[in-house]
């Protein structure tokens, strides 16, 4: 009787790691994809494949170049959407939130200051009389 559970017992971990191993294979291409802009966040976030199912927004935000912790949690704060939230379980309001606030970050680039000279204006020492 106790036989079948001890030999069923092994596959089942092993298939268990051999999915945990296809999904972090096929995360990393994909994280590899979106960085090097051969794929857009912005698509993975509507068609959500198997492999972003289960992926948190801020991973995947921050796979894209020059996205760090503060950029993503700035635009998620802003959306109201948890930095921990899984992409398969988005709200079709959420997911056009999302992608409105991606679409208006790309529209309007942040710009660099550049520092600008005024011949004109002297330095005034501290203190001084």
């Amino acid at each position: 009787m106790g036989d079948n559970a001890t030999v069923d017992a092994a596959p089942q971990h092993l298939r268990a790691l051999e999915q945990a191993n296809r999904v972090r294979l096929a995360r990393a291409e994909l994280k590899r994809r979106v960085s090097l802009q051969q794929a857009s966040v912005v698509d993975v976030i509507v068609e959500c494949p198997w492999e972003a199912e289960s992926m948190e927004i801020s991973d995947l935000l921050m796979s894209q170049r020059r996205w760090g912790r503060a950029r993503c949690r700035r635009l998620l704060v802003a959306l109201g959407i948890p930095e921990n939230k899984q992409i398969g379980t988005f709200t079709e309001r959420q997911r056009g939130a999302l992608v409105a606030g991606l679409a208006a970050r790309e529209a309007s680039p942040i710009e660099l200051a550049t520092p600008t000279f005024e011949p004109e204006r002297q330095l005034e020492m501290v203190g001084a009389s």
